[in-house]
């Protein structure tokens, strides 16, 4: 099988038939099946002419275009393995996976970071003379080869290089019933940026492969508009992060009867945000909880809508436990382990070249989320937390070790720690604490040269000394509690 033959199959019989749309107030460029497929199939040619050959790595540092996905899906036809990145991510922090991954080839838009690396790059503006191009045959083949690789944060503290099959682009139609209720007839809007993975899976790819519509908001749009663009457009499912939908859900707009629910993923969805979506809307506003590892696996549905404060339900077909210390399942009732079995067709390879930091996440035939949970007597799932520090920062995943590590190279910043404060309305946020004699603004500054927007800390809090484990660890729980009496809220 091919990742991108299966995407693009269903647009084969509408070939007519708006693929995607990039959508401004006052312009639109509009993408058919037909034409999307001819610029993917090009693209595939161009990377090939361009000397690469199939298993090379595709390093991609592109803007919110269409070139995006494009070039994502090219590469794939061709059996090179495309390396997706953030635009946000610094010269810095995308330095250290050029390292990692070594690209035969870097496909790079304006105004993005580079690497400080050996690369051979092309530009965006190249890569749309791909488009026109004679199509290049699919590569097929065993279906748990290599397709693609995305980076996440773990708890070591440095982005992890996550290998994916061919094969998990099959299990996204889980979420077809389980999560979506997607139809072909859908025109599905999504506010994230092409170089989100949550933009690209739920917002492309998915609709794509049912031969609906994909709707996406040009670079300028401003949050507050995406809903009067929707309308217009005739979305019919809206799908973004729950900070974007607390945003939206601030300006003043109407539900639209074309609009049949909504979507969110990312970070924690606040109850208030849904019963605010509702009331506004009509509809419901249904979650998906996901990880880079397996992409969505807990959600609600339109045919299933999660009781208010669970994560939902397991997709039809998912196999999911929650597991003891000794990694048996336990019953209803009983708190444990989050879990995937181990054959679910879109768990993850493994990560790139780290077979025990990939082995500690299974224990028996299950993979470990790394989350903490307990069944419900009806069959949701209810969160309690994670086992780990990992923050959250507007549906990005954040190590706080990502954020330690640079403020601590400067020579008065003592010791430093990084924690998710979460607020009332339920959103988060990333705090910094400190305990040497640097100013604050040297430290802001620091974090605005050194990390990506989302990764910086909005707040700065000098602190006499860091709490800490018995075993010496920094104690997170205890800077996120104590957050009022720390930063002086509470006076």
């Amino acid at each position: 099988m091919n990742l991108a033959e299966h995407v693009l199959r269903a647009g084969l019989d509408y070939p007519d038939k708006l693929a995607m749309a990039v959508i401004g107030p006052s312009r639109a460029d509009r993408w058919s099946h037909g034409r999307l497929r001819a610029a993917v199939l090009g693209s595939a040619t161009g990377l090939l002419r361009a000397g690469m050959v199939p298993g090379d790595r595709l390093l991609m540092r592109l803007g919110n275009t269409p070139a995006f996905p494009i070039i994502y899906l090219g590469a794939i036809v061709a059996g090179i393995v495309p390396v997706p990145t953030s635009a946000m991510l610094t010269a810095r922090e995308i330095t250290r996976i050029a390292h990692e991954i070594d690209p035969a080839l870097t496909v790079v838009g304006d105004g993005v970071a580079l690497p400080d690396h050996d690369l051979r790059v092309i530009h965006e503006s190249d890569v749309a003379g791909f488009y026109d191009l004679p199509p290049a045959d699919f590569m097929g083949g065993d279906p748990n080869r290599l397709a693609y690789i995305i980076y996440t944060s773990g708890s070591s503290g440095q982005p992890r290089a996550v290998c994916h099959a061919h094969r998990a682009i099959l299990s996204r139609q889980m979420m077809f019933e389980g999560w979506y209720g997607l139809r072909p007839t859908d025109r599905l809007m999504h506010a994230g940026a092409f170089n989100w993975t949550f933009t690209l899976g739920t917002g492309l790819m998915d609709p794509w492969t049912m031969g609906a519509t994909a709707l996406i908001p040009a670079q300028d749009v401003a949050l507050e508009q995406i809903p009067l663009l929707a309308q217009r457009h005739g979305a019919t499912i809206l799908a973004a992060a729950p900070g974007v939908f607390r945003r939206i859900l601030r300006a003043e707009w109407d539900g639209w009867p074309e609009l049949r629910h909504g979507l969110a993923a990312g970070e924690r969805l606040d109850p208030s945000v849904r019963r605010d979506w509702t009331a506004r809307t009509g509809t419901d506003l249904h979650e998906a909880m996901g990880l880079s590892e397996c992409s969505t696996f807990l959600s609600g549905s339109p045919a299933h809508p999660a009781p208010v404060g669970t994560a939902g339900f397991p997709q039809p077909g998912r196999h999911i436990a929650v597991l003891d210390e000794d990694g048996a399942p336990l019953p209803a009732g009983q708190p444990g382990a989050l879990a995937i079995r181990r054959d679910d067709p879109g768990l993850f390879l493994g990560y790139l070249d780290q077979p025990a930091e990939t082995a500690s996440k299974f224990t028996g035939d299950w993979f470990l989320t790394g989350d903490q949970a307990v069944w419900g007597a009806d069959g949701s799932i209810t969160l309690d937390g994670r086992a780990d520090d990992i923050m959250n920062a507007g549906g990005y995943r954040v190590a706080p070790a990502e954020i330690e590590e640079l403020l601590a190279t400067h020579p008065g910043a003592g010791d430093v720690a990084a924690a998710a404060i979460e607020t009332p309305s339920g959103s988060s946020f990333i705090a910094a604490f400190w305990t040497g004699a640097a100013d604050e603004a040297d430290l802001r500054a620091l974090a605005e040269s050194g990390l990506a927007r989302y990764k910086q800390p909005r707040a700065f809090v000098r602190i006499d000394s860091l709490p800490r484990t018995p075993t010496g660890k920094i104690n997170r729980r205890t800077l996120r509690q104590n957050w009022p009496e720390l930063s002086g809220e509470n006076k």
